[in-house]
């Protein structure tokens, strides 16, 4: 089984929104991790953009990259720019990917409005995942 570390500065909206995600996509043939080279709490709105497809990403939590410092990985993708500029180097990754997204976390106005920035930045990181998995595995 592959292994993919997801990093991201908090480890609190799209990097777990993409642990969730990659996870119910591939999880038979992935092993997926998630973490922050700041890491925070999982954003509630996350946890709500997931749920609404069916994804459970409540017992998820905050993880420091230096947890993971010392295992290797097949694949480490960022998924912001900052977490991509601090990325530790991680002598076993064969692959690096940038995936960059906007931080839903930076929404603003009532909660219905930034529940809806969560769910299209959900949504777009599904797509990349999809569309890895379907091209980008392979190369």
């Amino acid at each position: 089984m592959k292994t993919v570390l997801i990093l991201c500065t908090g480890n609190s909206c799209r990097s777990q929104m993409a642990e969730g995600l990659f996870r119910h996509l591939a999880g038979s043939i992935y092993e997926i991790h998630s973490a922050g080279t700041h890491p925070t709490a999982v954003n509630p709105l996350a946890i709500k953009a997931m749920s609404e497809i069916g994804i459970d990403i409540s017992h998820h939590h905050s993880k420091s990259v230096n947890e993971y410092l010392d295992r290797p990985f097949d694949l480490v993708i960022t998924v912001c720019d900052n977490a991509k500029e601090s990325c530790p180097f991680f002598a076993g990754a064969a692959k690096r990917l940038h995936w960059p997204f906007d931080d839903p976390a930076e929404a603003v106005g009532p909660e219905s409005e930034r529940l809806k920035v969560f769910a299209r930045v959900r949504n777009e990181i599904r797509e990349r995942i999809v569309r890895f998995l379907r091209d980008g595995a392979q190369k």
